[in-house]
């Protein structure tokens, strides 16, 4: 029994060795696990960041067009006609009724007819 206690007390050293060597490489690959882990999660962080950037480039260009297309607009009303001025516009169209003014297609037909009879 002596033999197999002290067999026992010789090998828990190397067996306990053996251990810490098996933690030690279990705790040095988690350790570049993580670190692939957090160097994957910066790379792809970055990327979406860049790619915000770029969207709100692209949103502050286009709201700088609809700015200047709003401008343009807002100047270009000041030349429209207003309502009042159509209606006089309007009025005098009815008084002046250029439809019923004869042509001179029309005129020179009267005449032939005239001429002829």
């Amino acid at each position: 029994m002596v033999e197999g206690g002290m067999q026992r007390e010789e090998e828990s050293p190397e067996i306990n060795l053996m251990d810490l060597e098996e933690r030690q490489r279990i705790v040095k690959d988690r350790l570049i696990l993580i670190g692939q882990n957090l160097i994957d999660f910066k790379e792809k962080n970055e990327e979406e960041l860049l790619e915000i950037k770029k969207d709100l480039e692209f949103l502050k260009r286009n709201v700088e067009k609809i700015k200047d297309f709003i401008e343009t607009i807002s100047s270009e009303f000041q030349k429209f006609a207003k309502k009042e001025d159509l209606e006089i516009l309007k009025k005098q169209a009815k008084m002046f009724q250029p439809l019923e003014f004869a042509t001179k297609a029309d005129l020179e037909k009267l005449k032939s007819k005239k001429n002829i009879k």
